[in-house]
């Protein structure tokens, strides 16, 4: 771009006497529109050296900035990966663990439910075979018993006739703990014929059939006792297996729930470490290419400013070649003027096209061969006179153009890119703020359901505390309105007996028809005996309680203390109180009555007292019950939100990751961007110009 303004410059220099020869308006001074518009190419060329300047400078701080933070997050990642390594595997090997921890306690219940039902198969084999027995040594012992009352009363023949004779014959039969001659002796009894009539005198029959009893009798002792022994034991057994099944079942089910734990931890974890191993690598990714970026572009700035300060090196010297006052006097002497004729012209186009070539000789001197140097050569040898027409010259111009239409092009594609890029990546960031957004407000949101729960498990526990208290406050009164019942009941029933006694005693003295006699004492066996042989029957003990009564009451206190009250005046001469005892046996009755009632009444009340205390602990207990479920929902319901809480703050810190990623390359891509896009029209105003001077 710098050579084709110079030989611009150059040729305008040169092809401007010319086109000054074919116009019929001159200007006075034609070069001072070349000067001008060197000094605006010179002013153009230092301003986008200072804007470049500018950008190069906030680039590099971009990649020491971003870099830096690039290399703490890695160290972050490497230390969280190294971590997370060890914790794995100390997960892994702690779920295998109990994983062959609940495999053998799972074995060990199987074991223990197979042993269970192996003894009560036994057992219902060991009671059916008991019952089989018991129901035949019944049987048995019935035909025994039947054929020894028979005998004994002398009417054996009838017995021979009946099922049980049948029974005891094949029970003889069959028997092994039967002597033979016994046997044989009892077969033969059972076999006579109808008619015969046994002897019972001899009680030989008798005496093997009582045998025969006695030991069947103690054998069925001996066998029930046996099958007791055994239904204990079977008891004890199931007793001891239950509960080892209920302790098996309850530690599977503990392990189950931490071998889910672990592994929910493990599957966490793995992600964990797989984000993690992800990002590092991106972030080593974008580390090492924006090291390249920087290195890169700190090489093609430093080659850009170098051509720059050539680019107004010889852009001043052009100037300074052109605008010298002696250049200046000759150029006024030289150029054409309005007034000059075609021959004035042409005298002077030898001279301007030597300052051309001077011109482009220095041009020469500061342009590479890579640079485009030879078309220079062309442009001088076209100036030197040599065979080679302008063709070449206008060719080079062409070239020019193509260029620069091509440089326009490239920054038109590079400027939609940009406009895509920055579209994309404002999208995908609108979409991670949004994101980011909606995760903060599900994790305040999880946060106060968090509080929530935990306010409402304290609030449970504190509920289910007082109701325990009022319970055991309820239990309290309880006891003692029942202790008071008792007391109450136990009272009146004493106080009863003693006033329905005392108006007995009455009626022995005034109504001896309406008297009841205390019941006659029962003499024990030993008395008895002693008494039909003659002896004298033991003396009856004096009845103790309330005055001699036999009746007492266990909260009734007599202090022995009490001084006794003076003696009584003198009674006077003796007469039955008929009329007034009948007065005080009524009262009695009255009394009675009053008491009976209150006892009904205090029942009344005592159960209708214990229904509602046992109605307020049934209440109490299914209250608590739906409480603790609430209780366990609660924390279940917490932990489940606590789990969210984790994944949401988690899938939050990668869409922040990610989010600062993003603008980091939109950093990057402002830096590679703003400058094209700000100074585009600019750009695309000078090339066009440019075409339009060529």
């Amino acid at each position: 771009m710098a050579f084709s303004r110079i030989v611009k410059a150059a040729m305008l220099a040169t092809l401007a006497p010319l086109s000054g020869a074919t116009s019929t308006q001159m200007e006075a001074n034609p070069i001072r529109k070349v000067v001008t518009m060197l000094q605006a190419m010179q002013s153009k060329v230092t301003e986008e050296g200072e804007k470049a300047e500018e950008l190069f400078g906030k680039f590099m701080c971009y990649c020491k900035n971003s870099g830096g933070d690039l290399s703490g997050s890695i160290q972050a990642a490497e230390l969280k990966i190294a971590e997370l390594g060890p914790e794995i595997q100390g997960a892994e090997e702690k779920k295998l663990k109990t994983e062959e921890e609940l495999k053998s306690d799972q074995d060990e219940r199987v074991a223990a439910k197979t042993a269970m039902a192996e003894a009560t198969a036994l057992r219902e084999t060991e009671k059916g075979v008991f019952d089989k027995y018991m129901a035949e040594s019944s049987t048995n012992l019935a035909a025994l018993n039947k054929a020894i009352t028979a005998v004994e009363k002398g009417m054996s023949g009838g017995f021979l006739q009946t099922r049980s004779a049948s029974v005891l014959k094949a029970f003889l039969s069959s028997s092994k703990d039967v002597m033979d001659t016994d046997r044989q002796e009892l077969l033969a009894f059972l076999s006579a014929k109808e008619g015969d009539e046994y002897a019972p005198q001899s009680g030989e029959i008798t005496g093997i059939l009582k045998t025969i009893k006695d030991e069947m009798f103690a054998e069925e002792q001996e066998t029930e006792a046996t099958e007791a022994a055994a239904v204990k034991s079977y008891e004890e057994v199931m007793a001891a297996k239950k509960k080892e099944v209920a302790a098996l079942s309850k530690a599977i089910e503990q392990k189950l729930e931490r071998i889910g734990a672990l592994g929910v931890k493990i599957a966490e974890m793995k992600s964990d470490l797989g984000d993690s191993v992800q990002s590092l690598d991106e972030d080593k990714k974008f580390l090492a290419e924006l090291d390249s970026q920087c290195v890169s572009k700190s090489g093609v700035h430093e080659e850009e400013k170098k051509m720059r300060a050539q680019e107004i090196v010889a852009l001043a010297d052009t100037i300074k070649i052109l605008n010298d006052d002696d250049a200046l006097d000759l150029f006024k002497k030289t150029l054409p003027g309005a007034s000059m004729s075609f021959v004035q012209v042409a005298s002077t186009f030898s001279a301007q096209r030597k300052e051309a070539m001077s011109m482009l000789a220095q041009v020469r001197g500061h342009v590479q061969v890579s640079q485009g140097r030879h078309r220079i050569d062309i442009v001088m040898l076209a100036l030197s006179g040599k065979k080679m027409g302008f063709e070449k010259v206008i060719q080079m111009i062409d070239e020019l153009v193509v260029t620069l239409k091509k440089e326009q092009g490239d920054d038109e594609s590079k400027k939609e890119y940009c406009a895509v890029q920055f579209d994309q990546s404002d999208d995908k960031k609108k979409a991670l703020e949004r994101s980011i957004g909606d995760l903060e407000t599900l994790i305040a949101e999880t946060k106060e359901g968090i509080a929530t729960a935990t306010e409402e498990i304290a609030a449970l526990l504190k509920g289910i505390s007082e109701l325990d208290k009022s319970v055991a406050e309820a239990t309290e009164m309880r006891q003692a309105e029942n202790a008071e019942y008792k007391d109450l009941m136990a009272g009146n029933g004493a106080a009863k007996e003693l006033i329905l006694f005392a108006r007995n005693r009455m009626n022995k003295f005034y109504n001896p028809k309406l008297y009841k006699a205390a019941p006659k004492q029962e003499l024990s066996k030993e008395d008895r005996i002693m008494v039909n042989n003659g002896g004298t029957p033991p003396p009856t003990e004096a009845p103790g309680g309330i005055a001699g009564t036999g009746i007492s009451v266990s909260f009734v206190q007599i202090d022995s203390q009490v001084a006794p009250p003076p003696p009584p005046a003198t009674a006077e001469a003796y007469k039955a109180a008929g009329e007034e005892s009948g007065g005080v046996i009524a009262m009695m009755d009255l009394l009675v009555n009053d008491i009976t009632k209150e006892m009904t009444t205090a029942e009344a009340e005592e159960k209708a007292a214990q229904g509602n205390y046992e109605a307020m602990m049934t209440d109490s207990a299914e209250k608590r019950a739906m409480d603790w479920k609430s209780l366990t929902d609660r924390e279940g319901a917490k932990a489940d939100m606590t789990a969210e809480l984790e994944g949401s703050e988690g899938d939050k810190a990668s869409a922040s990751k990610e989010l600062m990623v993003l603008e980091q390359y939109m950093a990057s891509l402002h830096a590679e961007c703003d400058w094209l896009l700000q100074y585009f029209e600019v750009r695309k105003q000078a090339r066009a110009d440019e075409v339009d001077s060529l």
